[in-house]
Parts: C-alpha cells; structure tokens; sequence
C-alpha cells in the first residue's frame, strides 16, 4: 500500500531541508505523544542511524525499528521501518521551483511479510481513503508550520 502527496513550501531548499533532517526535532515531538524512541547512536543523524520506536496501536504495544537508507543534501530522506512482519519505506523528496519555493514530495510505501501482517495490511487498504486523507492534510500541515517558521525566521 502507497501513500502519497506533494506541497509547495514558500521557502528555499535550503531552509526546507534543515527543517526536514532535523530528527531531534520528531524525538521530540514522538515523546510528547506518548510514543518511546530512543536513537541508536549519539550526535547528529547519518546513513546507517537507527531508531527503536515502542507504542501502542489497535490495542497492542508495537515495536519498529526505523533505519536512515538515504540522506543526500537537499534532495531525499529515506527512512526503512520494520516490524512484527511489515516492512515500510518512507520517502522525502525536495525539489527547488525558484530560489524561494520548494516543492515536498512525501511518499510511504508498506509491504506485508506475513500472512498476520497481510491481514493488517488489508484492514489498512479498506480505510484507503481516509487514511490518504489524513495523510495529505498532515503533510500540508508540516508545509504550512515550515513556511510559517521561515517567514518568523526573516
């Protein structure tokens, strides 16, 4: 199942990008949720960096582990989770449109590995639409608080 959506963001790659990469910020934000996460390694985030996330969803505690598979300045984020049989892949792009507007381009693709994650993944895909929803409204969210900070920042 693939997720995904693109906004435009008044503000150059630059600015964009340090606002993407900055993990400590998602720690941060995933604590004050009530999800557990703990970084791997001390310092700032590199290929290889690996996450161990713990929270709770349709009533059962799940762990993921979350791995950086790309970091290239200015152009993509990827983030590979895995867990109890499903594997997900999670895509940043960032395009610059002018030296003051960037495009976002935000995908997640999950995978099923068991037949017990294929039955998850199929109650996934029956609230498609929703769930695509939700998706696309978050991202313009984060797009929105981005542009917001950088006008702040001016």
């Amino acid at each position: 199942m693939k997720l995904s959506t693109r906004e435009d963001i008044e503000a150059p790659i630059a600015y964009v990008h340090e606002q993407v990469s900055d993990f400590a910020s998602y720690e941060r934000r995933a604590l004050r949720h009530g999800i557990d996460i703990s970084r791997r390694a001390e310092g700032d985030a590199v290929v290889g960096t690996i996450w161990d996330i713990a929270f709770a969803f349709r009533g059962r505690a799940r762990k993921v582990q979350a791995e950086l598979t790309k970091l290239e300045p200015e152009q993509v984020i990827e983030i590979e989770c895995q867990s109890d049989g499903l594997v997900g892949t999670s895509q940043i792009e960032l395009v610059a449109l002018s030296a003051t507007r960037t495009r976002i381009m935000v995908s997640f693709d999950l995978r099923a590995k068991t037949l017990t994650a294929r039955v998850l993944l199929q109650s996934l895909k029956l609230a498609r639409s929703t769930m695509h929803k939700r998706f696309q409204a978050r991202v313009l969210d984060y797009a929105e608080n981005v542009e917001d900070a950088y006008r702040r920042g001016l």
